[in-house]
């Protein structure tokens, strides 16, 4: 049955596809619900899928394409705000108020990056895939993947330093 082989194939990676639909979008809940989309997608679209050994770049490919649609649509900008406070994963519940305020400014300017560069940077920096992965998963050149990540990580630096220069310029008298 279907259900019990999608069951088997997600189950091994079920917290890093979440992860990674959580961190492509704005906020938990609409990564949550790219995530529900995209197993749904997948379910209807299993018996296409030849090799089990490729379910996982296979599965990434549905969730990015999901996002990429809801993202042309505007929908993220149009409904719902960046997640105004960080939710930390259990580990984690003793932030101060410098590392959470650290943290929310990181998680901001990684949604102001276009989509290829910030798919890339989570991809890469929080999934921990490799370039080459990468590449293969888009169907692009190495030399492209590591373009995006050089210039999502540049406008990550920046968007970051631009929230912190404006965090400082308020906390002072």
């Amino acid at each position: 049955m279907s259900r019990d082989r999608l069951r088997e194939l997600l189950e091994p990676i079920y917290p890093q596809v979440v992860a990674f639909a959580r961190h492509l979008s704005r906020s938990r809940t609409d990564g949550d619900d790219l995530y529900q989309e995209a197993v749904l997608r997948a379910l209807t679209k299993l018996g296409q899928l030849r090799d089990d050994a490729a379910f996982r770049p296979w599965l990434y490919r549905i969730v990015i394409s999901i996002h990429r649609n809801r993202e042309r649509r505007g929908f993220w900008r149009r409904l719902l705000p960046i997640e105004a406070t960080p939710e930390p994963d259990k580990g984690y519940r003793d932030w101060s108020a410098q590392t959470a305020e650290a943290a929310r400014r990181a998680r901001e300017a990684l949604a102001s990056l276009p989509v290829d560069q910030r798919e890339a940077i989570v991809l890469f920096e929080l999934e921990g895939w490799t370039v080459e992965e990468i590449a293969a998963l888009y169907r692009v050149s190495i030399s492209a993947v590591k373009s995006r990540l050089a210039r999502g990580r540049d406008r990550m630096r920046q968007a970051y330093d631009e929230r912190e220069s404006l965090a400082l310029a308020e906390d002072s008298p």
